[in-house]
């Protein structure tokens, strides 16, 4: 136990530019006091004292922010920065070396039984407010981008951004929209709702805009004009974030 807390800490520090010192992290840390409170309640729940380790989950939530249901299995050096806010279920698996930011869920979709809760591999990181939710995997080494909502497998070495979560770069290629529905198969609506209105516009034109008014053209082309707008908007910052 003293060697897994020992582990955190320095996983902490690593990880966390703002980590004075190894003491500062043991005193000031919730989200190390939260992973190792779980320990002792995961510890509990195997050995089918499920009601105390539940109470003392409970308690841990109380004075961390952090929820960890105690039948979720964390693998070593989990580092949760800040934690308040993070939910992490009770079919959930999370590997080593894994960086949660506060906020995240990981979560069930309500539909599922069983094994219901995400698998999150080996060094992967999650941002601020992003969500797994249901029996999917996010790959080893990848990342969620903050506010991510993802509900499908995250290959290894991939980036995930958007709702739903949508993988703009993989192996740190860029994944253009081209490759898009073959590696990821959940709609982006924002593209969606571009290429429709651009068909309609194609149509209208290869129509000679017969029955059209000046004023409905208008309307059209600001929305394009609007929507454009929001494609370079959110290029930016994936450009920043695959930064």
């Amino acid at each position: 136990m003293i060697s897994r807390i020992r582990e955190d800490i320095r996983a902490a520090r690593e990880r966390d530019p703002a980590a004075p010192s190894a003491a500062g992290v043991l005193i000031n840390y919730p989200g190390v006091h939260a992973v190792a409170a779980h320990r002792c309640e995961h510890y509990l729940w195997k050995q089918g004292r499920r009601g105390l380790a539940r109470f003392m989950s409970q308690c841990t939530r109380f004075f961390t922010g952090v929820e960890i249901h105690p039948g979720a299995t964390l693998g070593r050096r989990v580092f949760i920065d800040h934690g308040m806010g993070v939910i992490i279920g009770e079919t959930a698996v999370v590997g080593n070396n894994v960086t949660i930011f506060q906020g995240v869920t990981l979560g069930g979709t309500g539909k599922q039984t069983g094994k219901r809760h995400p698998n999150v591999e080996d060094w992967a990181v999650l941002g601020v407010g992003s969500a797994v939710l249901g029996n999917v995997t996010v790959g080893a080494r990848s990342k969620v981008g903050a506010g991510a909502v993802v509900v499908d497998n995250v290959p290894p070495d991939s980036t995930v951004v958007g709702i739903p979560g949508r993988i703009v770069r993989q192996d740190g290629v860029r994944v253009s929209a081209a490759d898009l529905s073959r590696l990821e198969p959940l709609p982006y609506p924002l593209e969606e709702d571009l290429l429709a209105l651009t068909k309609r516009v194609e149509d209208l034109e290869n129509q000679g805009m017969q029955g059209m008014s000046n004023e409905q053209l208008e309307q059209i082309l600001k929305r394009l004009d609007s929507l454009e707008a929001e494609l370079n908007t959110l290029d930016a910052a994936i450009k920043n974030l695959g930064a």
